[in-house]
């Protein structure tokens, strides 16, 4: 469903990423800058979650309760990651979503920070931190991608 990612794919070079404009998985330039580039650009929040690895406080994050049709966007890159359609209210106090706009959009780390193990979840293009994916999610997919709304832009669709 994921695609682990090693230490190999880090570097510099091209991932491949769904375009759902096109409705094709195309060759994009894997995005890499500087933490001093980062901050330029992110709100203070972007960066400690996105680029650190923070987390937002429960039912603070603008996605949250969020019901607007349309595409969530990462906030580094802005690839595609998850549709307005696969949002549920998982009753956490962070966007949930059942499935990925594509998994090639997506990659999963172990994360054992915390004090438990986790899957995180990040960009496939930039590597920004989104949250975790769980196996406790609504069918058909049994999964919930509990994501920080501050990794997140909303595209909005009619």
């Amino acid at each position: 469903m994921t695609q682990k990612r090693t230490e190999a794919e880090g570097g510099a070079g091209v991932v491949p990423i769904f375009d759902p404009g096109t409705g094709r998985v195309e060759e994009r330039e894997r995005i890499r800058k500087t933490d001093a580039e980062w901050q330029a650009e992110l709100t203070p929040e972007q960066f400690s979650v996105a680029r650190k690895q923070g987390t937002e406080y429960p039912f603070t994050g603008k996605y949250h309760d969020c019901k607007v049709h349309g595409i969530y966007r990462c906030a580094c890159c802005g690839t595609a990651l998850f549709f307005s359609e696969t949002k549920f209210d998982s009753g956490t106090g962070w966007p949930s979503f059942s499935a990925p706009v594509s998994p090639f959009n997506i990659s999963a780390n172990e994360d054992s920070s915390q004090g438990m193990i986790r899957t995180e979840v990040l960009c496939a293009r930039c590597g920004a931190h989104l949250g975790h994916v769980f196996d406790d999610g609504p069918p058909p997919f049994g999964k919930r991608y509990c994501m920080n709304s501050a990794s997140l832009v909303l595209q909005q669709t009619p």
